[in-house]
């Protein structure tokens, strides 16, 4: 079996070989640690059927890991510097294929058509650079794709918010939207000691399990998405108060918003943080009627 890239020394070699320089703008930490990256593989339950979708392979460390368990692993590269060193370090996987591609721009639906036709269970396992993690997990999800999950390793912070529950600090708009799509878990924490250069802040791996419907019935999923953000919009203000500053047409609508709310038993003076993911479903729904009568 070939020499792991996730060592400090192997690492090394290979930046010096190239001389790699890390970007900070394309928020480049790369894993230097093996059990760490075998535990997120073991996370993704893969099987010798599984097609990976990876986001952000750098110089292939869990690319590695991951064409040793799956069939085939796709992964979207954004850095030129990178594609010579992949070409060089995977060498020995011919069931990886590289995308010179930002994947926030990529037709992912396509890519998986044409490199992963004949793979029964599709996985995204990534360690995402942080800069744009919501973003892309977001694309995932709302383009609709045949994926079974996605495991990645992500800031904490975000993890935390990710994996959140009604009623704590770290619950918002973008818990919501991800739970809404799937079941979320954080299944491992990270110290900053494991990564080249060191990030100034922790890392969490979470796994996001596709729901086969979504966690609500909601009757128009981009109204949904703007009460929620709306009613998240300041966070010490009341759901009355944000529903009416940031819905379109919010002021003049304020009596049928209250009356909504009343009809639902929702107190006005509640705050987004406390509604559940079936409550902002009701709502939206409701709301949508209402508006929907009056227009």
């Amino acid at each position: 079996m070939t020499k792991d890239i996730a060592t400090p020394g192997r690492t090394r070699e290979i930046l010096e070989k190239y001389g790699f320089s890390f970007k900070k703008s394309l928020g480049q930490n790369f894993l230097i640690d093996t059990n760490i990256l075998r535990r997120i593989v073991d996370f993704a339950e893969l099987s010798n059927d599984t097609g990976v979708i990876e986001i952000g392979p750098g110089i292939g460390a869990l690319t590695e890991q991951l064409a040793r368990r799956a069939k085939k692993v796709v992964a979207f590269e954004i850095d030129q510097r990178l594609l010579p060193i992949l070409a060089d370090t995977l060498s020995p996987y011919a069931n990886v294929r590289i995308i010179h591609q930002d994947v926030l721009k990529a037709d992912i639906q396509r890519v998986i058509d044409k490199e992963l036709p004949e793979v029964s269970d599709i996985m995204v396992v990534a360690n995402l650079p942080y800069y744009v993690t919501t973003p892309i997990i977001m694309k995932l999800l709302e383009d609709h794709l045949p994926i079974r999950g996605i495991v990645v390793m992500l800031q904490k912070e975000v993890a935390d918010r990710i994996s959140a529950q009604p009623g704590t600090k770290d619950y918002g708009s973008l818990s919501i939207a991800i739970q809404y799509y799937t079941e979320a878990e954080t299944v491992m924490t990270v110290p900053r000691t494991v990564f080249m250069p060191q990030p100034n802040v922790d890392s969490a791996v979470i796994r996001l399990t596709k729901r086969e419907k979504p966690a609500a019935d909601v009757v128009d999923e981009s109204f949904f998405f703007q009460v929620v953000r709306a009613s998240f919009s300041q966070r010490r203000k009341t759901i009355l108060n944000n529903l009416t500053s940031q819905l379109p047409n919010g002021k003049q609508r304020k009596e049928t918003i209250e009356r909504v709310l009343a009809e639902l038993q929702l107190d006005p003076r509640r705050r987004g943080e406390t509604l559940t993911l079936a409550e902002f479903a009701a709502l939206s729904n409701r709301l949508m009627d209402v508006f929907n009568e009056k227009a």
